[in-house]
């Protein structure tokens, strides 16, 4: 199991991304825009940056949905490698069996 520290810091930055997705999109757009004058563009950049910074989507780390594992992530499954097995081996992930050769 990771920290529960981790994967509450990990829940905070995704609730804060989804509430800040809107607001963040439309300043990139501005931003982005060549069309709109420059000192536009900067101040939309500027604002951008006041946004907190837990708030980029970049920053969230998949994590697996049972143990909280950052590393050996399948997103399909939305799980670790080792939360994978262990499922596999109880036999609770349908079609799915131990390899051994």
């Amino acid at each position: 199991m990771a920290k529960t520290s981790a994967v509450e810091r990990n829940r905070k930055r995704q609730k804060l991304a989804k509430r800040y997705a809107d607001k963040r999109a439309e300043l990139k757009a501005v931003a982005r825009d060549t069309e709109k004058p420059v000192e536009e563009r900067f101040a939309a950049q500027l604002k951008l940056a006041q946004l907190p910074r837990n708030s980029a989507p970049s920053r969230i780390r998949n994590r697996c949905e049972i143990t909280g594992r950052p590393r050996g992530f399948y997103r399909k499954l939305r799980m670790s490698r080792i939360a994978l097995r262990d499922l596999a081996s109880n036999g609770l992930i349908p079609g799915m069996v131990k390899s051994s050769w």
